[in-house]
């Protein structure tokens, strides 16, 4: 086994045995973020941009998804605690906040 198949191995090791699970979930939705926005962009790559705005204002949509979920992981993560003054019901509804301010924005961008 090559040495870089045996690191990752243990990283999934280690991430799938000392990871909280809330933390996983998150996690599953950033992958999910990563790739819409990827989706998105390859489209715009290969099928044209002709409808530009519709293609920013996806693109910006999962790219501040992303950014939303690792500010909500960061807070949430448990041996981060002692930086932030929040709880994680705090850092939840500002997570919610954020989106609701953010789909506003994306939906008047839309036209």
């Amino acid at each position: 086994m090559p040495a870089s198949a045996h690191v990752l191995a243990k990283l999934a090791r280690d991430y799938a045995a000392t990871t909280p699970q809330r933390l996983k979930v998150i996690d599953t939705y950033m992958a999910f973020c990563v790739a819409v926005g990827l989706i998105q962009f390859l489209y715009c790559a290969l099928v044209g941009t002709f409808p530009y705005n519709a293609f920013l204002a996806g693109f910006g949509s999962a790219v501040a998804c992303f950014v939303f979920a690792a500010n909500l992981r960061i807070k949430t993560n448990p041996s981060n605690s002692h930086q932030f003054g929040t709880s994680s019901e705090g850092a939840f509804a500002e997570f919610v906040l954020c989106h609701i301010v953010l789909h506003f924005v994306v939906s008047n961008f839309l036209g």
